[in-house]
């Protein structure tokens, strides 16, 4: 059995009416039909934000945290302890719950096994199973359990899949399996982009989470200061502002660094990553839970900084938004990440089931931002149905609802001096407020999603 190895290698090397609408989606393969990329395309190389450990794969069920102490040395959490963690069980009983709303997941190639994946995850858990809608955008290849890009991006998936539904049981999912890799950029990232604007055109998904990233530097044009090959990117973005859609991003897992261009190793001074840094996203970093067996912690939540670490910075590209005025004297002229931040910890990972890999069927324990922004996910599905509508772009809200009474409105901050400085770039300190390391901090669910919902009122 192996008993450990590390998800950083193979983040880099795979780099890795609305309900009739979906119906017709999901009855085929959609090649392109709306939303056309721009002529300037990225030539880099996105990696999804997923790494650290991932235990033996044959292990039949999960482990308690204890044994994951005793036997890997590294704590592991279930969807219970993360229900009581971010106080969510009340709001399950009050019947806020995600029914009604859409959570929408973009990964390229996707799982094969997913839905029965998700079955099992459930049935674990004692969480009855939501029906994971697939939509395969353009000529999604035939799934290789031999190709390590597919099975890398099906760990994403996973990943995905079951963290926002362990969040918002109710609300439904839409896979978006996109047909290549964001590997070189060159039909990858505008692929992405395309199937996004068209499920927002088709009023499809009330919230967007993307667990993947590209540094900043590595676009075209960047060193000479031209950033248009990123903001020709943005349509899907722009859509979604319209549409009062809610896109996130994990902010990555390099601390204050990320990848080189093609993944092998990070830039030896602060860089960010798209599309963590666009203002029209929310980025989501990460945070380290320290829970006991029921989920209370038994100390407070500190910056995700082991086998990876919480991204953060500022942007190179975009400047400093509006919401972000208030933290100036933090962000300085330029739009920072993250906004906000959700478990990612390996030390602290979450228990995934999968099957996609004949040879590797079980139970795993994953870690990254890839996790935070799912999970985040599931909150903001919670806050539309709490909302009535769509909460929409949450920035402008967020900043507010930590500048106003942070406590009262669920912002829990994340302030106990430990940094995401990694791979020997200094990163930043969790302070007081803001900070580059977690962002406002993160969130007591109970308070914060009644409270996003009344801050969101059109």
């Amino acid at each position: 059995m192996r008993i450990a190895r590390t998800r950083l290698n193979i983040a880099a090397a795979t780099a890795a009416s609305a309900g009739l609408a979906l119906a017709a989606l999901a009855t085929a393969p959609v090649a392109g039909v709306a939303g056309a990329a721009p002529a300037a395309v990225p030539q880099t190389k996105a990696i999804p934000a997923i790494t650290g450990h991932t235990l033996a794969r044959d292990v039949p069920t999960p482990l308690t945290s204890a044994e994951c102490e005793a036997k890997w040395q590294i704590a592991c959490y279930n969807p219970l302890q993360y229900r009581t963690a971010y106080n969510l069980n009340s709001l399950y009983k009050k019947g806020i719950t995600g029914k009604g709303r859409t959570i929408v997941i973009v990964d390229s190639f996707g799982s094969p096994t997913i839905q029965h994946d998700l079955d099992t995850y459930s049935k674990q858990f004692g969480i009855h199973s939501a029906k994971v809608n697939v939509v395969k955008w353009g000529k999604v290849p035939v799934f290789d359990p031999t190709n390590a890009d597919m099975t890398g991006w099906a760990g994403e998936t996973t990943l995905d899949v079951e963290m926002a539904h362990a969040v918002a049981p109710d609300a439904k999912i839409v896979l978006v399996e996109t047909a290549v890799a964001e590997t070189e950029g060159v039909t990858g990232l505008p692929e992405m982009m395309d199937a996004e604007k068209y499920l927002i055109d088709h009023g499809v998904g009330d919230v967007i989470t993307q667990s993947f990233g590209a540094t900043e530097n590595t676009f075209p044009g960047f060193d000479q200061g031209d950033f248009s090959s990123i903001k020709k990117l943005r349509y899907a973005f722009e859509a979604a502002n319209r549409k009062h859609v809610t896109v996130l991003a994990s902010s990555g897992d390099g601390g204050a660094t990320d990848y080189n261009a093609d993944g092998s190793a990070f830039y030896d001074k602060p860089v960010n990553s798209w599309p963590s840094s666009d203002p029209l996203v929310t980025s989501i970093g990460g945070t380290q839970l320290h829970l006991d067996a029921k989920g209370d912690r038994v100390t407070p939540d500190s910056v995700y900084n082991d086998y990876g670490a919480g991204g953060g910075g500022q942007s190179h590209v975009f400047a400093r938004p509006s919401f972000q005025n208030g933290v100036k004297s933090i962000v300085g002229t330029q739009r920072a990440t993250p906004d906000v931040s959700m478990a990612a910890a390996v030390n602290g990972g979450a228990w995934v089931y999968s099957s996609y890999d004949p040879t590797a069927v079980g139970w795993d324990v994953y870690g990254g931002t890839s996790e935070a922004s799912p999970l985040f996910s599931g909150i903001i599905a919670l806050a539309d149905q709490a909302a009535g509508h769509r909460v929409g772009n949450i920035n402008s809200a967020l900043y507010a609802l930590a500048k106003h009474g942070a406590k009262g409105n669920g912002i829990v901050d994340v302030n106990d001096g430990t940094n995401n400085t990694y791979a020997g770039v200094t990163g930043y300190t969790a302070v007081d407020g803001y900070d580059m390391a977690t962002g406002v901090g993160t969130v007591d669910a109970l308070r914060f999603v009644p409270a996003l919902a009344r801050a969101s009122r059109r």
